[in-house]
């Protein structure tokens, strides 16, 4: 159930992409949200797939891993088509009711699963290849500017380093946690929907004990260690850009600013 889950988790490695500084990784995946939204013609998605899966080659994580991660978020993506093929309006092909889908309805929701398929693939890479704390890093680097208008930008990047630490922590729990009421008989597969809520009690309320538990020792480790908001902490390891960063922050730009200057001047290749 949870055994193949790997969204959010750093996977160690000494690719190209592991070595690159987290403040260029997150500049380039932000990069790519804008990139992959304003992108509305065969070329410029064509694009976009081209450099992802040159990312996910350079990361030299196995695609089974990123295949994994997709898995994980179908029901974002079952939805996401859903939505767009009931309520996009066109010629329907096919009605039944007040259920109507149509050709227009049908594209846009393949164009919005390329998108959103492109946008995880990326965010995976990210995860995959970036620490929890370098990732705080790059972020409380990228929010600096709000330090001005009095944001606590140090507070909100150790949050998200908080948060994204309990995700593999959440299913490693949940994985024992069901291993533990498998070896007991419980059976999570079988029966109707409302029978496999009530056996989920059983296994819901000692999950979230459990995170509660390892949030309270988190707390007291870093009370002991001598965390305290507001003050201004160095590290230990200094932060350079080098020549890879450029390239890839280079790269998302330029990619960017052709599908921009495309949607402006409605230029299109295919």
């Amino acid at each position: 159930m949870l055994s193949g889950i790997t969204a959010g988790q750093y996977l160690p490695g000494q690719s190209l992409m592991h070595r690159m500084d987290p403040r260029a990784k997150l500049t380039c995946t932000v990069l790519a949200l804008p990139a992959a939204f304003l992108a509305d013609n065969p070329a410029a998605m064509g694009l976009l797939s081209v450099w992802t899966v040159l990312v996910l080659v350079v990361s030299r994580i196995r695609p089974g891993v990123y295949w994994r991660s997709l898995r994980a978020l179908w029901l974002l993506l079952l939805v996401s088509f859903i939505i767009q093929v009931l309520f996009t309006p066109g010629e329907p092909l096919f009605s039944y009711g007040f259920v109507k889908i149509s050709g227009e309805g049908l594209a846009n929701s393949g164009w919005l699963l390329w998108r959103l398929a492109l946008l995880m693939l990326v965010a995976a890479a990210l995860t995959f290849t970036t620490t929890p704390l370098q990732l705080a890093s790059a972020l409380e680097w990228l929010l600096a500017p709000l330090a001005r208008v009095k944001v606590p930008v140090r507070e909100l990047a150790m949050v998200v380093n908080l948060a994204l630490r309990l995700v593999p922590t959440l299913f490693d729990e949940a994985r024992y946690l069901l291993m533990a009421q498998r070896s007991r008989g419980a059976d999570f597969t079988r029966g109707s929907v409302r029978e496999r809520a009530q056996r989920l009690v059983p296994f819901m309320v000692p999950l979230l004990i459990n995170i509660f538990n390892r949030a309270d020792e988190l707390a007291l480790a870093m009370e002991i260690r001598g965390y305290r908001v507001g003050t201004v902490r160095s590290r230990m390891h200094e932060l350079r850009f080098g020549a890879a960063d450029y390239a890839a922050v280079l790269i998302n730009v330029l990619i960017l600013g052709f599908i921009v200057v495309q949607r402006l001047t409605g230029w299109n290749l295919a």
